[in-house]
């Protein structure tokens, strides 16, 4: 692959910036002096898509004025159509190291070099403003708003890549096709009319009835073409998704589907990102792509408010059409008429005919609690792969984590909890108490703001490895900052269980109980930046549990938490075996 010029916006030759191989062997000499750069997830999810082409016509990470003028217009300086901002953010300290003309290496977390880029801009963007224009909200119960306040770096780097290679993938290489390995793949078919289907969720019967009007509409192919890079938290996983997908295909006429896999990072981004989408898929060699009910929402806030309207997301793609040069091809709701058999959008149901459905949140139940999923709703070797990496909730590992005040009596909670609990399951439970965690995992670290926050996610990391496993974790730490209690809940809710325990007791109380001084210390200046006096603790917004240990003794604290793991499934009665 080689950079190449494109004839036309999202059209004729792709944008690819892998370097003729020659210039790469010159490139990985020059990357040894050069400061190095280690991608994130989902940097290295946007580099892949700039490398190949499937970002055209980006050439690289947006310098200031194209940002800039994407943010408020969805137009890069040039003019033509481009909806979401594809930044490289940096920490403060990186950003002091680098100025405009300096040249970086870009590597994966194992330190293979991808590309190196030359920097044109360093910034300090304003996130609220990015937010509220590209995301239509400031709220950070949007997916994309939270990663953008509390896990991108501060600055942005804006620059041209020169391409080194693709980052590596092991997994399900026959399904991951570069945009132009897909249109050779389109042409050796003989495909010319191709409807593109963007998927983040397992597909069922009522997707594939929707996939087949939509390639019937348009008398061409279907390309099912999941997101495998990242996604919602709490969506399944890829793996499982994609064995899905396969065992779905044999259910198509022949001849008529092929699945190829999109490594994208999703922003949930709604109407901005299904304009985003359909360029993608234009790169991609695909002539229409399928625009559904809340194409690429988030869903809807703590209050019950959608993010964005149903159809809010065709409306924007139908506007833009033209200039996109791709065909949209709109789909409502579809659901199953049991009296005939079939499905149908909602638009075209008769007034008196029954209808059936199952939204995503009612499987995710279904599955959690063993119940059955009927075969009108998906096929059932679908529903095996699910349930195969998808137990019963009584079946799955959890984490129950504890967050207060010192001396709020958070430990004493906790370790009773382990007791009843190894009392009741026999299943292997493992207590993360805060002082264990500093001597054992995180020695070296201060109580500085960032060590804390490493502190407390690496307590997170460890207890979604025993989460994933379908062991019990429970967790004690201080864990006084906000961003760091969310960024363990999305963590170790994509594998299990996760309770977040409130131990609400007064500062005043706290300090009475203060049995090692360090109040009296921190009130005496001895200690510095202790949670409470002069380091904020900042209260969970949404705990399952709350335990005000001023009212309740600590058994009863420890039944409060028991009966809201069997309410919700985590337990069942009959582990009891006394």
């Amino acid at each position: 692959m080689s950079t190449t010029t494109l004839i036309e916006p999202h059209g004729g030759a792709l944008c690819e910036l892998i370097v003729p191989e020659a210039e790469r062997e010159t490139l990985k000499e020059k990357a040894l002096t050069l400061p190095s750069l280690t991608l994130t997830p989902r940097q290295l999810c946007d580099i892949e898509l700039l490398l190949n082409g499937g970002f055209s016509p980006l050439r690289g990470f947006l310098n200031r004025a194209d940002y800039e003028r994407v943010v408020e217009e969805m137009r890069l300086q040039s003019g033509v159509l481009w909806p979401m901002p594809i930044t490289l953010d940096v920490s403060a300290d990186v950003a002091r190291t680098l100025n405009p003309g300096d040249e970086v290496a870009l590597r994966d977390q194992t330190g293979l070099l991808l590309a190196v880029m030359q920097v044109e801009d360093v910034w300090k963007p304003d996130k609220e403003r990015e937010a509220r224009l590209v995301f239509g909200t400031t709220s950070t119960e949007h997916p994309a708003v939270a990663y953008l306040m509390h896990e991108a770096g501060e600055y942005y780097v804006g620059g041209t890549l020169k391409g080194v290679q693709l980052p590596v993938h092991y997994d399900f290489k026959e399904l991951r096709h570069t945009p132009a390995q897909l249109r050779a793949e389109f042409e050796r078919r003989g495909w010319e009319r191709i409807v593109a289907f963007q998927t983040r969720n397992p597909m069922h019967r009522a997707h594939k009835e929707l996939t087949d009007r939509a390639a019937e509409e348009v008398g061409g192919h279907l390309l099912i073409h999941p997101v495998v890079g990242m996604t919602k938290p709490g969506d399944i996983d890829y793996y499982t998704r994609v064995r899905c997908y396969r065992k779905l295909l044999k259910y198509y006429p022949e001849g008529r589907a092929m699945l190829s896999l999109l490594p994208l990072a999703m922003r949930m981004g709604g109407p901005r990102e299904a304009v985003w989408h359909a360029i993608i898929r234009k790169n991609y060699g695909c002539t229409h792509l399928i625009i559904g009910r809340d194409h690429a929402g988030p869903g809807k806030d703590s209050s019950g408010k959608p993010f964005y309207g149903p159809y809010d997301a065709q409306e924007l793609v139908q506007q833009y059409q033209e200039e996109l040069g791709i065909g949209v091809v709109p789909f409502k709701l579809m659901v199953y008429l049991p009296d005939q058999d079939t499905y149908k959008p909602i638009d075209e149901v008769k007034e008196g005919e029954r209808t059936l459905s199952i939204s995503g949140t009612e499987l995710r139940r279904r599955l959690a609690e063993g119940e059955e999923i009927p075969e009108w709703f998906s096929y059932p070797e679908v529903v095996a792969e699910l349930r195969r990496t998808h137990p019963p909730r009584h079946q799955q590992g959890f984490t129950v984590f504890f967050t207060g005040l010192s001396g709020s009596g958070k430990s004493t909670i906790a370790n009773a909890l382990m007791t009843r609990l190894l009392e009741l399951t026999g299943r292997p439970v493992t207590l993360l108490d805060g002082d264990v965690v500093r001597t054992h995992l995180s020695k070296g670290l201060g109580f500085s703001r960032e060590d804390r926050s490493i502190n407390v996610r690496r307590i997170g990391y460890v207890a979604s490895e025993i989460t994933k496993h379908r062991g019990i974790a429970i967790c004690a730490p201080i864990a006084p900052y906000e961003a760091d209690r969310q960024y363990n809940r999305q963590l170790i809710s994509s594998f299990g269980g996760y309770i977040e325990v409130f131990v609400d007791t007064p500062l005043e109380v706290c300090e009475q109980r203060d049995v090692k001084g360090l109040y009296a210390k921190a009130r005496a200046g001895i200690i510095k930046g202790f949670t409470g006096i002069d380091d904020p603790y900042e209260p969970p917004s949404n705990p399952e549990i709350v335990c005000r240990t001023t009212e309740e003794t600590v058994e009863q604290c420890v039944e409060k938490i028991l009966a809201y793991l069997y309410q919700e499934g985590y337990l069942k009665k009959e582990e009891n075996n006394a």
